[in-house]
């Protein structure tokens, strides 16, 4: 697909925008209250260790977009 950015892979784009839906996730997560219940854990404490490990993935798969973009 050519834009007026130059040549863009939908395929990269679409893990792109995949790693950006993963940020910062919200407690209508199914995953949040699963871990909450499993582990014991206050809304407050799952809500920081959830967003955080949410970040940390979302920021790795964008970073992984980037080097298979360069690879591509």
């Amino acid at each position: 697909m050519t834009t007026a950015c130059g040549n863009v892979k939908p395929e990269l784009l679409v893990l792109a925008t995949g790693s950006g839906s993963l940020i910062f996730s919200h407690v209508n997560d199914g995953g949040f209250w699963l871990i909450k219940e499993y582990f014991g854990m206050t809304v407050g404490q799952t809500f920081k260790t959830w967003s955080l490990l949410e970040t940390i993935i979302s920021l790795m798969e964008l970073g992984l977009t980037f080097a298979l973009a360069a690879v591509v």
